[in-house]
């Protein structure tokens, strides 16, 4: 089946994603961008690459929406990116504005697609894009327990010399400082990671989690973290359009699982073809849920912080 996916965004986690979907030839990709001449030029030059790659999807960019219409999935990165100093909510106002606007798009020329939101602060514009959209939980995820516990497992593969591979690892909660990596649920070829490394050793790797996306930043100085992003939108989209069944933590709308509602929160869910099809309840300490309510707290207040619309 010959599926389209639209990228909403041809910055660098745009861009980058456009690549990496067309590459794996998983679908056709249509890059929009506020800046269209930008869109259509990166999409020139990813084409041009194509004969040297040998990969078949075709990657068209722009400035209108009109090329977007039947896509199966549409990821959206477009926003302002983080600068150093600058924490993941202090792009809510402006993000808000612009989240809105590009939903409608979507909506208008895709009624029946996937949303895979990636812009920041990821939870709350996961809402907004729920709000403007009416989409059902099923359809509206958003992209961040990948990236953090990506991040999580190539930290502990690092700490033990091991292959990335063999690692697996969980984060719950926010996309933000709160956010609750599970090192008990963290295992390398299936040995538990507390049998594995020190408490303190665990603890620096938790915290170094949490502060991933920050760390990026201030190396870069001038914008954010894109080639892991990118990479864990394409694990999201291949789960989706391959059908794979496959577990991953993403931010979705919870409705009484884990003792939460009405809030997109980071947990383990099973995509495939429909979307987010089932949310995967681990059982929790009383420390973890602790953590996770504090994690699901901050995802409230921010939400509420929202502009009215």
């Amino acid at each position: 089946m010959h599926y389209k996916v639209t990228v909403v965004g041809a910055g660098n986690v745009g861009a980058t994603t456009a690549q990496r979907i067309a590459e794996a030839e998983l679908a056709d990709v249509v890059m929009v961008d506020v800046l269209g001449d930008l869109a259509t030029g990166k999409a020139l030059d990813m084409m041009e690459a194509a004969p040297v790659l040998g990969f078949n999807a075709r990657i068209e960019g722009g400035g209108d929406y009109a090329p977007t219409a039947g896509s199966d999935i549409c990821v959206v990165t477009s926003g302002l990116a983080r600068k150093p100093g600058m924490s993941r909510d202090d792009l809510v106002a402006k993000n808000t504005e612009i989240i809105r606007e590009v939903t409608t798009q979507l909506v208008k020329y895709s009624p029946d697609t996937i949303i895979i939101m990636v812009t920041n602060p990821l939870d709350a514009m996961c809402e907004v894009a729920r709000r403007v959209s009416g989409f059902p939980r099923e359809r509206l995820i958003g992209m961040a327990g990948v990236l953090d516990a990506a991040r999580m497992r190539w930290f502990i593969a690092d700490a033990l010399k091991a292959s990335v591979e063999d690692v697996d690892a969980f984060v719950l909660g926010g996309h933000g400082d709160t956010m609750v990596p599970l090192p008990r649920y963290a295992t390398v070829n299936g040995i538990p990671l507390p049998q594995l490394l020190p408490a303190d050793t665990i603890e620096a790797i938790n915290t170094r989690t949490r502060n991933g996306g920050a760390e990026i930043v201030n190396y870069y100085k001038q914008g954010s973290a894109y080639y892991a992003p990118s990479a864990s939108v394409l694990d999201m989209v291949a789960a989706i359009l391959h059908d794979k069944k496959k577990i991953l933590p993403c931010a979705v709308y919870l409705q009484g699982e884990y003792g939460l509602k009405d809030l997109f929160v980071g947990v383990p869910a099973v995509l495939g073809r429909k979307g987010m099809e089932r949310v995967i309840e681990l059982e929790l300490s009383a420390d973890e849920k602790a953590q996770l309510q504090k994690s699901a707290d901050a995802v409230a207040d921010l939400v509420k912080s929202l502009p009215s619309f």
